[in-house]
């Protein structure tokens, strides 16, 4: 079983190939062989039938021979004439006969006046023909050259026919089979050696992979750069595309059955510096860009085979979704910061209570414990009798804690009444929006003192839409920074991670169909005012 599985096993590529281009080289060149001597074979025979003719036409031409006719024993002056034609020229025979088709000549003097053989006399004594016949004759298979022997006025009196055997042919042949023999079996042995040399090169070209690794490479090359959301373009050496993802096409606002293999990059992308990076070798990475009017950010890398820049790949995502990440990872720390807050009051509240208990002051410690349980489940309640939204109400008790650790007095005003948001509104989305108005108004509170760091929220779900302000006691925004305040990166803070907070407000607000507004508050700082309808 062993020895079957090895047979009928696939061949390498490299085998293959070899195999298959020897083969196929050999039965070329057997085929050539076979049609250059049936060529060959047909060539010889037309020129023996050419030569046959022209010995005959010269040989009835001579005046002697002209003369025999009407000699009174014509064979006595014709056989002589035939004979030394015969010898000179190498034919087989030269046989000589009247109208009759009657022997006057013939190299076997005993047939000598009988009649001709063949039956391929009547287009010479009946039209006065000159051609050349292939037929059976006294002496066997023969190709013959044929005329008509004319007296002085044209009269036809007899026939000339010339012929060479085709034993004689046959043997001719063979003399050069052993010479196309020797040609067919060169060109086998140089076909087998090239075959080898080209399928080992086309081995190399391919890195060594089998066709069944290619296709499974390519599939898993399609598949992972479909998965890829960043968009992705491959260009070659002349500048035309060779692949784009889906995500290209959606960045670009294409059709996704549109094809973009073989359009120059410049049609698709006027403002491209991939030309460039084939031109210097040099990678380009993190680089901003614009793309029919939205800010990107590019990398660019040249493509290398065997140190050849044979292209180059340039990957490329919409700094809004950077943006969104960036917006994401700003609300974990959110999250983060006011578990941290919660926990680092309850450290010092255990502390508190730890110190109490040593010096034995249980009654003072007990009238703690109850205080602080009675303000947390006072808060709990408000906030769940408020908004009924456990993700709303979440958030809002996680910046109660966080504003309790700034001391700031954070307000959730009493006319505030939520119940739960609908399931086609994103909820994600209302956390981000309250959690970045709540977070820029505590920092917009930060440098007043203590008894003026005042934050009011109010969340209200009147039927048709639901409003959020946002409003604080902080010293307001100046009209430079309103003009553009949703939409760039604008922060009043230091920091590398700034500015993200309202641009993302604006975005969620937007997605959710909403407006946003911005006022001076009651407080007199500023107040942010948010209208969602619940149809979405």
């Amino acid at each position: 079983m062993k020895g079957l599985e090895e047979i009928i096993r696939p061949k390498s590529l490299q085998t293959r190939l070899f195999l298959y281009g020897a083969l196929f080289v050999s039965l070329l060149a057997i085929l050539i062989g076979v049609l250059f001597y049936f060529t060959m074979t047909q060539g010889i025979e037309q020129q023996v039938g050419r030569r046959a003719l022209n010995i005959a036409v010269t040989t009835a031409d001579r005046p002697d021979v002209r003369q025999g006719f009407f000699e009174e024993d014509p064979t006595e002056v014709l056989q002589p004439i035939a004979e030394t034609v015969r010898k000179q020229t190498g034919a087989e025979y030269v046989v000589i006969g009247n109208t009759e088709g009657i022997r006057y000549a013939h190299p076997v003097p005993d047939r000598i006046g009988k009649k001709m053989v063949g039956d391929d006399n009547e287009r010479a004594l009946l039209n006065g023909e000159s051609y050349i016949s292939e037929a059976v004759g006294s002496l066997g298979p023969a190709l013959r050259g044929k005329t008509p022997v004319t007296d002085g006025e044209g009269n036809i009196i007899g026939v000339v026919s010339v012929g060479f055997l085709k034993t004689d042919l046959s043997s001719i042949f063979f003399d050069y089979i052993d010479n196309i023999a020797y040609i067919v079996l060169a060109s086998i042995l140089l076909g087998v050696a090239g075959s080898g040399l080209l399928s080992r090169s086309i081995k190399k070209e391919l890195f060594g992979l089998e066709p069944a690794e290619i296709a499974r490479h390519f599939t898993e090359r399609s598949v992972l750069i479909e998965s890829v959301r960043e968009a992705i373009i491959m260009v070659n050496s002349e500048g035309d595309i060779t692949m784009a993802n889906s995500a290209a096409r959606d960045v670009l606002a294409l059709p996704e059955d549109e094809d973009l293999a073989g359009r120059p990059i410049q049609d698709v992308l006027p403002n491209t510096l991939l030309p460039r990076v084939m031109e210097t070798g040099e990678k380009m990475l993190d680089r901003p860009m614009e793309i029919h009017g939205k800010k990107a950010v590019v990398n660019r890398i040249p493509i290398r085979v065997d140190g050849r820049i044979v292209g180059a790949v340039s990957s490329f995502r919409l700094q809004s979704d950077i943006d969104r990440l960036t917006e994401e990872l700003s609300q974990v720390k959110q999250y983060t910061e006011a578990l941290r807050a919660q926990t680092h009051e309850y450290h010092n509240f255990l502390y508190t209570i730890s110190g109490l208990i040593q010096l034995n002051s249980l009654d003072e410690a007990l009238s703690l414990i109850h205080e602080e349980t009675e303000a947390h489940q006072s808060l709990i309640s408000f906030v769940m009798e408020r908004l009924q939204d456990p993700f709303l109400g979440g958030i809002v008790i996680g910046l109660f804690n966080r504003a309790k650790e700034l001391k700031v007095q954070l307000v959730l005003d009493e006319d505030s009444a939520m119940g739960e948001l609908p399931e086609h509104l994103e909820k994600s989305f209302f956390v981000s929006i309250l959690g970045n108005l709540v977070t820029n108004a505590f920092e917009a509170v930060e440098k007043n003192p203590e008894s003026a760091r005042v934050v009011r929220i109010f969340i209200l779900d009147n039927g048709s839409e639901i409003l959020i302000e946002v409003e604080d006691s902080g010293p307001g925004i100046t009209e430079e920074v309103e003009i553009t305040l949703f939409r760039e990166r604008i922060s009043t803070k230091s920091g590398a991670d700034r500015g993200y907070g309202l641009v993302t407000v604006a975005n969620y607000v937007s997605e959710l169909g909403g407006n946003l507004y911005y006022e001076t508050g009651d407080l007199g700082g500023a107040m942010f005012i948010i209208s969602i309808p619940k149809g979405g």
